[in-house]
């Protein structure tokens, strides 16, 4: 488990919401891949497009990415033995 004494930085993501046939809203955004959420009210979907983005950003946080175009390069892969 992590903890934090720092303040949570606060981040702008772009939410693209339209209304289904189904009368529902859904929430996408280019700015957080997977984001995806759906709610009964705009305001529902937008509380709940809040805690996904807060979790895959989180997520995302954890998860080291190799260098890009690199022909040699070092990867730290952890593996749990």
């Amino acid at each position: 488990m992590n903890f934090h004494d720092e303040e949570s930085m606060e981040r702008i993501v772009n939410l693209h919401i339209e209304k289904l046939p189904e009368e529902v809203y859904l929430a996408t955004s280019d700015d957080v891949q997977g984001l995806v959420a759906q709610g009964g009210t705009i305001q529902e979907t937008i509380e709940i497009a809040r805690d996904v983005a807060k979790k895959l950003l989180e997520a995302q946080e954890n998860v080291v990415q190799p260098p890009a175009a690199l022909d040699v390069f070092d990867y730290p892969l952890i593996v749990n033995a």
